[in-house]
């Protein structure tokens, strides 16, 4: 089993074989990139001697591509796996609790998905009682839509509850003001790092050339804002005021052990999204409201694969663009305490949540926080971890 010398607690989110990237900021200084092993955080420019990784987005790094990628990855482990090494490493470690965490990466443009069948014939259910629950495309193709990348913030971030048009069954006309019914999504996200020609599609089989590393997404949600604006175009407002991410990007390549099969899709999907070896990842999620368990969302159950959204993301010939995020959309599990939001926890309402203090919650209030977490296998019976995603919830703006 590969170790190292730097001590690594049990039950770590980063152990050696995980090594996610980063941007941290000592005690007044300049933001700068580094790597998460145990409870401390290297600074890579110092550390590689390599001023690429001195500024303050980890862009300049994932554009150089899988090569290079793996190199560093290589060279990062071989500085931390070897006693002899310690004396020249030791000066750019800092302890992570002294450090503040930013956005690791410049958001190109921001894609999210709908890739849970779970989630996906859930809201089906609730909206279209007497109809099929999942759309006649769903089967065909993984949906999207394009959001607002200059919404997307670092965990931690607070998150102002959102205003907008929003209009109850009842009622003949609609109101403006904050939302009623402020939602979570808990999802995965993938980042990408080499780019692609503006009018050439990516291939599925394509994907590890170009994504870079996994992050956990909390996509916000204000469901009744959403319903009443998304026919005919779909989310807008109700999507579009805060999307937060974890602070630690995880290589695809610690990522291999996870790796499992990807779902039987019937009907079998186009050719162009057909995928020999499919990347199902078995990430285990954990979202909690005010520190209390309310869902554990297996990412294993996801119907659609990160390498067929990719693929179709860029079927009608979108380039890629370093720093593109694409997420999954909302996990959620075959069983209620694996459903990945409230509206699904709460079932719109008509099923509150009490949590342990006696509080009962459909939807969220002004100071709630709610923190999501994933830990994924690693190698030699180990798990690796993302960190977390986590937000507070603050009154809406006058």
């Amino acid at each position: 089993m590969t170790t190292s010398w730097v001590p690594v607690p049990e039950g770590s989110h980063f152990p050696i074989h995980n090594l996610p990237y980063g941007i941290f900021s000592p005690p007044g200084e300049r933001p700068r990139a580094g790597v998460a092993i145990g409870e401390r955080v290297v600074d890579l420019a110092a550390a590689l001697g390599d001023e690429m990784f001195a500024g303050d987005s980890l862009n300049p790094f994932l554009a150089q591509g899988p090569g290079r990628w793996a190199a560093v990855r290589s060279r990062i482990t071989e500085l931390l796996t070897d006693e002899s090494r310690r004396s020249e490493v030791e000066p750019a470690l800092h302890r992570l609790a002294g450090v503040t965490l930013h956005l690791p990466f410049e958001v190109a443009d921001y894609v999210d998905f709908y890739a849970s069948e779970h989630h996906a014939a859930n809201l089906g259910r609730m909206f279209r009682p007497g109809s099929e629950p999942l759309t006649p495309n769903w089967k065909h193709l993984p949906i999207g839509y394009h959001g607002r990348a200059g919404t997307v913030v670092v965990s931690g971030t607070p998150v102002v509850r959102p205003r907008g048009q929003r209009k109850a069954p009842g009622e003949d006309a609609p109101t403006f003001g904050p939302t009623l019914r402020l939602d979570i999504e808990a999802e995965v996200g993938f980042v990408v790092g080499m780019p692609s020609s503006l009018g050439t599609p990516v291939p599925a089989a394509d994907f590890p050339r170009h994504v870079f590393g996994v992050v956990l997404v909390n996509d916000w949600s204000a469901r009744d804002i959403q319903s009443w604006e998304y026919v005919p175009l779909g989310p807008f407002l109700g999507k579009s005021f805060a999307t937060s991410v974890s602070p630690w990007v995880v290589p695809l390549e610690a990522l291999a052990a996870a790796r499992v099969p990807g779902p039987i899709q019937e009907p079998a999907p186009l050719p162009y999204l057909r995928v020999a070896e499919p990347w199902g990842l078995d990430l285990a999620l954990d979202v909690r409201l005010n520190g209390h368990t309310v869902s554990r969302p297996p990412y294993s159950s996801m119907y659609w694969t990160p390498d067929q959204m990719l693929a179709h993301m860029t079927a009608g010939g979108a380039s890629l663009r370093t720093g593109d995020l694409f997420a999954s959309g909302t996990v959620s599990g075959p069983d209620r305490g694996g459903r990945g939001s409230l509206i699904e926890l709460s079932w719109s309402g008509a099923e509150p949540l009490t949590l342990p203090d006696g509080s009962v919650r459909s939807f969220l209030e002004d100071g709630d926080t709610v923190t999501i977490t994933a830990t994924a296998p690693g190698p030699d019976g180990t798990r690796i971890g993302f960190g977390e995603v986590t937000g507070r919830v603050l009154p809406a703006r006058p």
